[in-house]
């Protein structure tokens, strides 16, 4: 098999995928190996949300290609990545089936809904949260849509998302296209602590024998660390027996992980979650900033018990400014952004991305940051790394960062011409503990890569904690 790819339909490795490239600190030069094929009309929208998509997946391609060839020996691994796997996979979790059921997406009382001066976006999925939104607007327990709806519109947006965010509920006001740039990512190094070799491995596993703590929620830090354990980590996620999960979540991002629950207020707990963290080479967090910090998992403190971690943080609002301490989901960063309102329909009524691309897309870039770190920790300096992700830092870069017409820049091309987008091309049937899976295979290409995952999702918090 040749290390070049074959002729690309539609061009090398554009600007987006350079930018992303740099923030991560990878060798120009590299980009030469990447190029991109297959249908690019998955995902439509107002914004370049395609190209966001791709060049999120191609630099993590791109790095794991990157580390394959340093833990192998060999030639970096020609990039080809498919744009019809890209927009399947950035929708996973909608092409999901469990024995032909497909999940339930946004709870009733999730969603856009009018105030006295605007539109507002709620998030009420999880059952806390539901709970928290009805009593903040004196609502009872079995309230539904009608009765939010009525008392929504009497209020302004404001003053629901404030009052809401005291009390731990989640409702942002849909607001104007902000003008607030915060950073793609912010690498860190930490020191220059040895880090322990890595052994030779094959092609489709770079990641092999990496340990990885997941302690995140939802989609972005979940396909994150999939995407790891695709490419041969071992990803243990590790949840509080006190806060719900959804079958069907861990279910589309549970693919190639182990899960388990341990409440690190308990002294039992804790000590198996600390001896697990004493050989973990990376930690992903993507909880609330600050939330995890009594248990002695703020970055410093991590930092210095293992000085060698790779540590990745996720947090919705960026990392500075009065927000940067709210909790928040992809749809609600949409609202607060200004993307809602730009996406908005003829009605005025306020739109959504064709995918939950700020989740997705930030899951990506840790991957890929993650991957970086490990080969860069080998071959230029040791020591920890932060890495750093917000939503709020990719939906600027959608919104200011990206072109919008890809005829303007060398070597790209419009859509013209291209193959028809058919997701079923790029879904499979798995069995698993939930039943026969239908799924969206993962997207990462490059030559050598693996194809599915080792493994199905098995039952939410059951697996031992421990190290494989």
């Amino acid at each position: 098999m040749t290390d070049r790819p074959t002729p690309p339909e539609h061009g090398p490795a554009d600007r987006p995928t350079a930018d992303v490239w740099s923030a991560l600190g990878g060798a120009a030069e590299l980009l030469d190996r990447v190029a991109f094929h297959g249908a690019q009309e998955g995902l439509p929208s107002g914004l370049p949300v395609r190209r966001l998509a791709r060049a999120t997946v191609a630099a993590c391609s791109l790095a794991a290609a990157e580390l394959a060839a340093h833990r192998g020996g060999g030639p970096v691994p020609a990039v080809r990545v498919d744009e019809g796997a890209v927009a399947t996979s950035f929708v996973s979790e909608r092409h999901l089936e469990i024995d032909g059921r497909k999940p339930v997406g946004f709870a009733p009382l999730s969603g856009f809904w009018r105030t006295a001066d605007g539109w507002i976006r709620t998030h009420a999925n999880y059952p806390h949260h539901c709970d928290r939104l009805l009593e903040v607007l004196g609502l009872g327990p079995d309230a539904g849509p009608e009765q939010l709806a009525e008392a929504l519109g009497a209020l302004p947006g404001e003053e629901v998302q404030e009052r809401a965010y005291a009390a731990g509920a989640l409702a942002v006001a849909v607001a104007p296209v902000s003008s607030a740039v915060h950073p793609l990512v912010e690498c860190r190094e930490v020191g220059d602590a040895p880090v322990r070799p890595l052994a030779a491995v094959p092609v489709d596993r770079p990641a092999a024998g990496i340990r990885v703590l997941d302690l995140s929620r939802v989609i972005s830090g979940p396909v994150a660390t999939r995407t790891l354990a695709l490419l041969g980590a071992d990803v243990l996620r590790i949840d509080s027996p006190r806060l719900p999960e959804a079958d069907d979540a861990h279910t589309d991002t549970g693919f190639g992980k182990r899960s388990t629950r341990l409440d690190l207020a308990d002294s039992a707990d804790r000590a198996v979650f600390e001896g697990l963290l004493d050989t973990a080479d990376v930690v992903v967090s993507a909880y609330r900033p600050g939330s995890l910090d009594a248990y002695g998992l703020a970055p410093e403190a991590l930092f210095a018990r293992r000085p060698d971690l790779i540590l990745a943080q996720i947090s919705a609002w960026g990392w500075t400014g009065p927000w940067s301490g709210r909790r928040g989901f992809d749809s609600l960063v949409q609202a607060g952004v200004g993307i809602a309102a730009h996406e908005a329909g003829p009605d005025g009524r306020p739109g959504a991305l064709p995918a939950q691309a700020l989740d997705h897309g930030t899951g990506y870039l840790l991957a890929a940051a993650v991957l970086r770190a490990l080969t860069d920790q080998r071959t230029r300096r040791p020591g920890g790394r932060h890495l750093r992700f917000s939503f709020a830092g990719t939906a600027s870069w959608l919104l200011h960062g990206i072109p919008s017409e890809p005829g303007t820049e060398p070597g790209a091309s419009s859509h013209s011409g291209t193959e028809p987008y058919d997701p079923t091309r790029h879904l499979t049937e798995t069995d698993s503990a939930y039943g026969r899976l239908r799924h969206a295979l993962p997207p990462i290409g490059y030559a050598g890569a693996p194809t599915d995952w080792a493994r199905p999702p098995g039952r939410w918090g059951t697996d031992a904690p421990v190290w494989l």
